[in-house]
């Protein structure tokens, strides 16, 4: 495991906590979904209220109706929280799971999505099915390059599993992710975080103890060095996507991931996703230069001609002969 304290040299305080050693967890694996003739007998009838349209209510019913059938969730209690791509529900698990509570996350019919510029992400991106591997068919890669309605069916269907594939290898690997269980036709079932009436608060939204700050950015660097570990950068990741519980904090929304091999922005993508987590560290006095912290995980993972596409390697070298 790497010792971060050499990345964070912009300040120096003896008085705050060093860098926590990485929880250790067991890489379980995600649930399977059971045989669909398993199950509840009877209709699947969330006490989740349905909205004026009926829109959200019919989708909670459509998308969250196997993982009901296959016992992993007894019902839906609440929104947790709506966006442009995805809400995300609070739901009462079934006994069976050991759990008492899951979230599910259901994505927007791609009419009512609002992302943008999604080509930059996709840019190198392997094409994945509903079962998780690869689409090898001519068909389905031409339409998805045509950029038919089926084609854009076929990629809807890509981004969803890539994210659920991203939750598995992360978690898998000690991230700092929500446990994957299951993944439907538009959603996907994971680890709650939080309690039945109040859900974990991103950081954005939470007032840190000046003590948690530096430990918790410890956090999130190991969790990016970690991904650059995996070959993936999260590409939206802030104080947006990262929740806050019981002193701790977990990634999430990973369909935007891209691949450091592949993706020719994946430079840009991480340097930002860096230069936002130091944004909001920046109002406890511990947030490290983002340019230098980026420019040393980034190092360790992609060769040297990668950087020079970049022009970097020569600006790491200035920087390493101006330290210590």
């Amino acid at each position: 495991m790497h010792n971060y304290a050499h990345l964070l040299d912009d300040y120096e305080d003896d008085d705050q906590p060093r860098y926590r050693k990485p929880r250790k967890k067991a890489a379980k694996a995600p649930v399977a979904l059971a045989d669909p003739e398993v199950g509840y007998q009877h209709e699947f009838r969330p006490t989740f209220p349905p909205d004026p349209t009926k829109h959200e209510y019919q989708w909670v019913v459509d998308y969250l109706k196997d993982f009901y059938n296959d016992q992993l969730i007894a019902d839906v209690l609440h929104r947790v929280k709506g966006g442009k791509e995805a809400n995300v529900y609070c739901c009462e698990a079934h006994p069976v799971t050991g759990v008492d509570l899951l979230a599910a996350k259901i994505y927007r019919p791609r009419e009512f999505r609002s992302l943008r510029n999604d080509a930059v992400y996709r840019q190198g991106r392997r094409v994945l099915g509903g079962d998780g591997k690869r689409v090898k068919s001519d068909r389905e890669l031409h339409a998805v390059a045509k950029g038919s309605s089926y084609g854009k069916r076929v990629a809807h269907t890509s981004w969803l599993a890539h994210e659920y594939e991203t939750l598995q290898a992360l978690y898998a690997a000690g991230a700092d992710v929500p446990k994957p269980w299951a993944v439907g036709s538009n959603a996907i079932l994971m680890e709650y975080l939080g309690e039945a009436g109040v859900a974990a608060p991103t950081l954005q939204e939470t007032r840190l103890a000046q003590h948690e700050a530096r430990p918790l950015l410890d956090r999130v660097i190991h969790n990016l060095d970690l991904m650059l570990q995996q070959g993936r950068v999260h590409g939206d990741l802030s104080a947006f996507n990262i929740l806050y519980w019981e002193s701790d904090i977990h990634l999430i929304d990973f369909p935007q991931v891209v691949d450091i091999r592949t993706n020719h922005e994946a430079w840009d993508i991480f340097y930002r996703d860096v230069e936002r987590v130091c944004q909001y560290f920046d109002r406890y006095g511990v947030a490290p230069n983002a340019h230098r912290l980026a420019t040393k995980l980034w190092r360790r993972y992609v060769p040297e001609d990668d950087f020079e596409k970049h022009n970097l390697l020569a600006l790491a070298e200035t920087m390493d002969e101006g330290e210590d």
